[in-house]
């Protein structure tokens, strides 16, 4: 499923689900087992989600990959952490948050 989150301050932003589902439950959405096919951030909603999810930023430890190991190598130059994940969205939410415009999503 692909989730496609929009907002009047920004342009779109395009996620996998299984990509989307955790970052909006950090932002304080309740998705449960399925993610629902449309919701919003509203402009008050915004500032409590992106401290929701800067706070786990803040504690997401990348893994220590042994570069000299090849098989880790590998696993090291195909990991794509929370950080990068969330990067788009979050950048999305703080302009949104400054022109006070809700963010929508619908899958």
């Amino acid at each position: 499923m692909i989730i496609t989150f929009r907002s009047k301050a920004a342009g779109e932003v395009i996620m996998l689900g299984e990509h989307a589902k955790p970052l909006l439950e950090l932002a304080g959405k309740a998705v449960g087992d399925t993610l629902e096919k449309r919701g919003v951030f509203t402009p008050e909603q915004l500032p409590d989600a992106i401290a929701r999810i800067e706070r786990a930023l803040n504690a997401e430890k990348d893994p220590n990959f042994d570069e000299d190991d090849p098989a880790q190598a590998a696993r090291a130059a195909q990991y794509v952490g929370l950080r990068q994940r969330a990067f788009p969205l979050l950048d999305l939410l703080r302009r949104s948050e400054q022109k006070k415009v809700n963010v929508t999503w619908e899958s």
